[in-house]
């Protein structure tokens, strides 16, 4: 519910973040817990070092001897490298115990509601998001994460499968990226960019057969796809199909005149004439 792993679970609970009720080797969360976990994760996440955490977590024990569980009596953020406490109308640093900014402010009971499980198109969201928003080396590798939680939520999800299968192609992970695709296919015959992937892919590893037949797929089902189109017609020429091949070219030439592929595929029409 919170993408927390086990791992971060120990630590936290080592550093007395969360004290989860144990039972023998099991352990249970409350709701207080929870919302304490997601404000923890959050403010890390911020770039709150976990131990930082802590000792303002116990600074603010020491000063507020009321406050049993701040993490979710009171509302608590993060500046990018202080953990900000906001209390009855006052913005605090607890560590140095210095006074920030007055501001109207509520409790986070008050505010703060259980973080509901997402969907898998919430997942497959957050992997858009994440490769849009990243410019850095792990923008792939965090989107990529986001579409396997989406399929551990839905196996099927069509839009997981390809955009998780595109982020293998680019990495040249050809063989995953088919088993993706493929799999979008079986389970979603009329998706035309199901089909278009798999073809396209499928050329790439030289099985023009199977490519051709999947890409005559995705363009029967949108013909104005124009890189469907100028796909098919790479295969059919490399499988000595011209007359197909022509056909292809030319409608790609009507969706797309003036893209930097046009001058091949009027080159391939020279050619063929």
């Amino acid at each position: 519910m919170l993408d927390v792993t086990e791992k971060q679970l120990n630590y936290w609970e080592k550093l007395r973040l969360v004290a989860p009720r144990k039972s023998g080797v099991e352990k249970s969360y409350d709701f207080r817990d929870l919302i304490t976990l997601r404000t923890a994760k959050q403010l890390i996440e911020k770039g709150v070092p976990a131990q930082r955490l802590q000792r303002s977590i116990i600074a603010l024990q020491q000063k507020l001897a009321e406050v049993q569980s701040p993490l979710t009596e009171l509302r608590i953020r993060s500046n990018g490298r202080d953990v900000i406490v906001e209390r009855a109308g006052v913005q605090l640093e607890p560590i140095s115990g210095q006074i920030m900014l007055n501001f109207e402010t509520r409790e986070l009971t008050e505010k703060v509601r259980m973080m509901p499980q997402r969907s898998a198109n919430d997942w497959v969201a957050l992997g858009v998001k994440r490769e849009e928003q990243s410019a850095s080396d792990a923008g792939p590798r965090l989107a990529a994460e986001a579409y396997r939680s989406a399929l551990e939520t839905d196996r099927g999800n069509v839009d997981a499968l390809n955009n998780l299968g595109t982020l293998s192609y680019e990495e040249g992970n050809l063989g995953d990226a088919i088993a993706l695709f493929r799999h979008a296919v079986e389970l979603h015959a009329d998706h035309m960019l199901s089909h278009f992937n798999l073809g396209s892919a499928l050329e790439e590893l030289g099985h023009d057969e199977q490519a051709r037949r999947h890409l005559r797929r995705a363009v029967q089902l949108n013909p104005e796809h124009a890189d469907a189109q100028y796909n098919l017609a790479f295969v059919c020429d490399k499988l000595g199909a011209y007359v197909e091949a022509r056909r292809h070219w030319q409608k790609y030439l009507e969706l797309d005149p003036d893209s930097s592929w046009s001058a091949y595929a009027r080159q391939r029409l020279a050619y063929e004439k």
